[in-house]
């Protein structure tokens, strides 16, 4: 009987012992979703572009390109020289609203508020993050932002939609420095 039971031990530790063969992983190297993704994004870029291009020579308004990729024109300018632009840090007092970038109203700012944002430490969304460098207290300026700065492919879950350029009215009311 002991030799029965040492025999059946030695017999599992063995069968046990076989593992079984590693599965090799299944991939795609062709890249052709990510190519296909690019082409979608360019192709709505410029659509998007097109459709701005559009607007502004319909309007008689000298928009500014920014080297960001959106355009602005300056509603109240102050060419105050003592007065600076926020940098890193500093807190930014200002009220905008959104809209589409034909002019319908989506949030005004009573549904918005003002806001109180420190400058690159919060999250906005990028255009008008790039935007806010570029404004002194008292400036109002108009943005039109193209989809990729204002809220992309997802929106905000509520009232923008997906790939959707946008039209910001900022004024900054003040700017505390850190």
């Amino acid at each position: 009987m002991n030799k029965l039971c040492t025999f059946i031990i030695v017999i599992l530790a063995l069968v046990s012992c076989k593992s079984p063969e590693a599965r090799k992983p299944v991939s795609v190297k062709t890249g052709s979703f990510i190519d296909a993704s690019v082409e979608r994004n360019k192709k709505l870029n410029a659509k998007e572009h097109a459709s701005i291009e559009k607007l502004l020579k319909n309007k008689n308004i000298d928009y500014i390109a920014s080297q960001s990729g959106f355009w602005y024109y300056y509603n109240n300018k102050i060419d105050i020289d003592s007065l600076k632009t926020p940098n890193f840090g500093d807190v930014v007092n200002f009220n905008y609203d959104v809209k589409t970038i034909n002019g319908n109203l989506i949030y005004s700012e009573e549904d918005l508020k003002t806001q109180n944002y420190a400058m690159d430490r919060q999250e906005i969304f990028t255009g008008l993050r790039e935007g806010l460098k570029l404004m002194k207290p008292g400036e109002t300026v108009t943005f039109l932002f193209p989809s990729q700065k204002a809220y992309g492919y997802y929106g905000d879950q509520n009232k923008i939609g997906t790939n959707m350029p946008l039209m910001c009215k900022v004024t900054v009311n003040s700017i505390t420095e850190k």
